[in-house]
């Protein structure tokens, strides 16, 4: 049988950090449900705010989300009045002190969640589901990703049966752990049933130890980029050139 697991709980403690961080003791399980219902709010109040990943911190007396997005602008609003609407009704419904911290994603043809999330538009849009895949994966393979695979599942252009088509370009080696390989299941409602998308997309290798919780005040302090707090430089090896100098 094949062992198959998700590409990101696998990865977790070694080059990607929770997207829950708290010590949760005798109300673990309040809080994990609190959690789900803060994320599954924010999804249906913000739906096209392009939401790839919400990170959650607790302390004893505030709630911190971290919210990333493609499209900032629609999650503030004008003159911040949005974001200050959403922070009260987030405090209705968790009762406690909530901070929102936004966090743009630059690239956002970079995030399965993202990409999975275009397709599932255009198709319900009644584009072409191979249209709309095969261009998705050229924007993402245009923006420097190693490799994507994309799998649609359901009554693919209304048909009786049920099916299957996946669609890959480039290497996306989901057994290797340091390969980052973001992941992402997104639902597609159409006239006929629900369409489900499947994205892997490959951002390359990491060789390099990564803070596994990113804070987005650390974030600024280190000029890191907006997906998971790694620097690009070292990412991309520049930063043995230092390392070899100061050896000799």
């Amino acid at each position: 049988m094949g062992q198959k697991t998700n590409p990101i709980g696998n990865r977790l403690g070694i080059i990607r950090g929770w997207d829950s961080n708290w010590f949760g003791g005798k109300s673990f399980a309040d809080n994990v449900v609190g959690d789900e219902k803060i994320r599954r709010y924010l999804k249906v109040r913000v739906d096209k705010g392009g939401i790839a990943r919400i990170v959650i911190e607790r302390t004893l007396k505030r709630i911190t989300v971290t919210i990333h997005t493609s499209r900032p602008g629609i999650i503030i609003g004008k003159g911040g009045q949005e974001v200050d609407r959403i922070r009260e009704e987030l405090k209705q419904l968790t009762d406690t002190d909530v901070q929102i911290n936004i966090v743009e994603i630059r690239k956002p043809e970079l995030n399965a969640q993202i990409v999975g999330e275009t397709i599932a538009k255009q198709v319900e849009a009644r584009i072409n589901y191979r249209k709309a895949t095969k261009m998705a994966i050229q924007s993402t393979m245009r923006a420097g990703a190693e490799g994507i695979k994309v799998r649609l599942s359901g009554r693919l252009n209304g048909a009786e049966m049920a099916r299957s088509e996946e669609y890959k370009e480039g290497r996306s080696p989901l057994h290797t752990f340091r390969a980052d390989v973001d992941y992402a299941i997104v639902e597609a409602l159409t006239v006929y049933g629900k369409i489900g998308i499947k994205v892997w997309l490959c951002r390359g290798e990491i060789f390099e130890k990564v803070d596994l919780f990113p804070t987005p005040a650390k974030r600024d302090r280190k000029g890191n980029n907006s997906q998971g707090g790694r620097d690009n430089n070292r990412r991309r090896g520049n930063s043995g050139n230092s390392d070899r100098r100061r050896r000799k």
